[in-house]
């Protein structure tokens, strides 16, 4: 309870509002608090922070989950965030859940990925905001070990909290319950996508290009979020807007005249 009242819960995702993930994300999420649910009405996978700006937004009221206000929206996870905050709230509310991801979002992928787009934008608002991943892309995966976690770790928010402007990655193995070792909480990996193009033709004789590769561990370091994951572990890096290179600053500032 927050000052005699149940905490307001926005939930939104990246891969839709009929996603088998954000379902399960409002199953585990229900015994904390008022649930608002306002998602892409398709999956945007990959959008990143983007914002719509050259068509209007559209909110259709859904029906999928029975008392709770629900709404579909024809923009990005960071618009979902933004018309919840501004449009149908009215108000901040008391946290900000975004998942479960189909497929994970460690390391690297934190910058294309639109569920963690989506907790970013809340802890830019100053709202405590979570982004939940599973490693497993199926359409019909099994969310109840990532169900079983964010039970665990919302309990521990509303005991300790956590400090305004960051927000909690967390990423779950593909893995029975009974065969997770635990949460760590760690470093963001440095690995990156080694892209490369599949070039086609289509019945014009037009080239056209789908974007395929492979992701590139370099990281050997044992505290990072990949690291975590191979071990068996739910990783849980703590997450900021923040990009500036402080380790670098000082040396830039010598440049200056």
């Amino acid at each position: 309870m927050i000052q005699g009242r149940k905490p307001q819960i926005l939930i939104t995702n990246d891969d839709g509002i009929s996603a088998k993930g954000i379902a399960s994300l409002i199953e585990a999420a229900r015994p904390f608090g008022d649930l608002y649910v306002l998602a892409p009405d398709k999956p945007q996978s990959g959008m990143g922070h983007a914002i719509t700006l050259h068509d209007p937004l559209r909110l259709v009221k859904s029906s999928l989950y029975p008392g709770i206000e629900a709404y579909a929206c024809s923009g990005t996870p960071v618009d979902c965030v933004k018309l919840a905050i501004f449009e149908l709230l009215g108000a901040k509310p008391d946290l900000l859940l975004s998942g479960i991801n189909h497929g994970e979002n460690s390391s690297t992928n934190v910058l294309y990925s639109g569920t963690m787009s989506a907790a970013i934008e809340g802890a830019m608002e100053g709202i405590p905001s979570f982004g939940f991943s599973l490693a497993d892309y199926a359409p019909d995966a099994d969310f109840s070990a990532s169900q079983h976690y964010i039970e665990v770790l919302l309990r521990q928010f509303f005991e300790k909290g956590f400090q305004a402007g960051i927000c909690l990655n967390v990423n779950i193995p593909k893995l029975p319950l009974s065969d997770i070792k635990g949460l760590k909480f760690c470093k963001q990996a440095h690995a990156y996508w080694s892209d490369r193009f599949e070039k086609r033709q289509d019945q014009y004789g037009r080239d056209y290009f789908w974007l395929t590769g492979e992701f590139a561990d370099l990281d050997q370091r044992p505290d990072t979020d990949l690291h975590a994951l191979k071990a068996g572990y739910v990783s849980v890096v703590p997450t900021h807007f923040d990009l500036t290179a402080y380790a670098h600053l000082n040396h830039f500032q010598s440049w200056e005249q």
